[in-house]
């Protein structure tokens, strides 16, 4: 089975990867790089948007270019505001080759203020995660989610989490797609 993903992150391929085979078999993952239409650093709302945005250009690019895939996912990184806190979220939208979808979220973690006060002044976390460790390409390793949870979770961890949400529907089609 042929899986697109609209990012070419390794992290992201590889999540997808993990969550589909664990229900299905002979899964091959590809990455375009698509563009979500949503700012670079999202905020609430606009992270599922980020999501859905690029599952939908997949199956597009799928049916224009005939490429046979059956599952296009989006997985956007994003931040939203609760109980006056700043959190880290990931949103996923999986859609399927007949435009039927489904949605989940990676665990949510609280972000420190200095980092919230960052990203609400158009910094994106990745930049910001850079920053704080020193680092390069932190979201293309670890990420937020595993510096901050010392690496007991790790971003690709949290994405397969969040993958395996968003099949739900897939998984019980009787409840969901009526």
């Amino acid at each position: 089975m042929k899986v697109l993903v609209g990012s070419e992150n390794r992290v992201k391929l590889g999540a997808t990867e993990e969550a589909f085979s664990k229900y299905f078999g002979g899964v091959q993952v590809i990455g375009i790089r698509v563009d979500s239409r949503v700012s670079g650093q999202p905020v609430a709302r606009e992270t599922f948007e980020g999501a859905e945005n690029r599952a939908l250009e997949l199956r597009k690019i799928n049916d224009e270019q005939s490429l046979d895939a059956r599952f296009f996912v989006g997985i956007e990184g994003g931040i939203l505001r609760l109980f006056s806190k700043w959190f880290a979220l990931s949103a996923m939208c999986i859609m399927d080759d007949t435009g039927r979808m489904g949605h989940g979220t990676s665990p949510i973690f609280e972000l420190p203020d200095s980092i919230a006060e960052q990203l609400s002044n158009g910094s994106e976390l990745g930049d910001v995660m850079d920053s704080l460790t020193g680092e390069r390409g932190v979201k293309e390793n670890q990420g937020a989610a595993g510096y901050f949870t010392k690496g007991v979770m790790d971003r690709k961890r949290i994405y397969v989490d969040g993958l395996i949400a968003a099949l739900v529907p897939f998984l019980n089609e009787e409840l969901y797609f009526q």
